[in-house]
């Protein structure tokens, strides 16, 4: 499955404002294209040294290209830095990491600290209205990432709402998509590598009039391109693979919003997923005194 390839520097300068970036700041902008990995993981002095500005003018460049700030700026930098690399050469770039089993749990905590400060609450509130609307969602989730739209789409599907996670591969996908009509939402998740499948998924169901929303990690253009919202959750984790507790924590709470949505209809169908459930447990269970 080929992945997609946006370009670091041409994301960068579809960014740039009508009016173009003052001498200062597009020297910023030169360290950012031509030193990617320093500007990823460097603080913010280091940057205004590298460009040879002082740090007010870093805070305005990433202002300048959208950004609330340098720490927002630097999230997105190294999500797409990291993307661009091997399984390898992201364990490499992780090489040397004191209690790695230690690590993993401080950058999850610090990346749901991350998340709950700059997430938007209208757009989990939009996301979970949209659900609520349509006649069918599909989830697409493929890789180590396909654990957070299975458990997106089996819980809200516990709410009461038809909710579906498309992660067997481009069969179905493709399948599933060619269904999708203006009354439907595709969610779109993806982190670290974003497959050309999914984009490909995301234009179509947009064409088709289908609400389309995307939880990533970079924003990048193909995809917010068809994407009506863009939820964005960091994702780097300490080793090979992406983090997935800030992209769990965050499908979990848009299916939050969504049992609010309608609690009388939430209510029935877990009433009705219990009824079941008791029934499953009475026919599975022995009977007493036997082994």
């Amino acid at each position: 499955m080929a992945e997609t390839d946006d370009g670091f520097e041409g994301w960068l300068r579809d960014r740039l404002p009508d009016r173009g970036l003052r001498p200062k700041s597009a020297a910023v902008l030169d360290v950012l294209v031509t030193q990617p990995r320093r500007a990823s993981f460097g603080s913010t002095a280091e940057l205004a040294q590298l460009a040879g500005v002082n740090i007010a003018t870093v805070t305005r460049t990433a202002q300048a290209l959208g950004f609330a700030g340098w720490p927002a700026l630097q999230q997105e930098l190294r999500a797409r830095y990291l993307s661009s690399l091997s399984a390898p050469q992201v364990a490499e770039e992780h090489r040397g990491v004191d209690s790695p089993g230690s690590a993993s749990l401080s950058r999850d905590l610090d990346s749901l600290a991350l998340l709950n400060r700059r997430i938007d609450e209208e757009l989990i509130r939009e996301v979970a209205r949209a659900i609520a609307a349509a006649r069918r969602t599909v989830v697409i989730a493929d890789g180590s990432y396909a654990a957070v739209g299975i458990a997106f789409a089996h819980n809200a599907r516990l709410a009461g709402y038809d909710v579906h996670a498309v992660t067997a591969g481009d069969a179905e996908l493709a399948n599933t998509t060619a269904k999708l009509t203006g009354d439907d939402v595709l969610v779109a998740i993806s982190f670290w590598r974003l497959y050309e499948s999914t984009v490909l998924a995301a234009e179509e169901a947009k064409s088709r009039g289908a609400r389309v929303f995307a939880v990533t990690d970079a924003a990048s253009p193909s995809l917010a391109g068809a994407a009506e919202s863009v939820l964005l959750v960091p994702a780097e984790g300490v080793t090979f693979f992406p983090s997935l507790t800030a992209g769990m924590a965050l499908v979990q709470a848009i299916v939050a919003q969504l049992a609010a949505v309608d609690p009388a209809r939430t209510g029935r169908s877990i009433e009705a997923a219990e009824a079941m459930w008791s029934r499953f447990d009475l026919l599975h269970r022995r009977p007493s005194g036997k082994p």
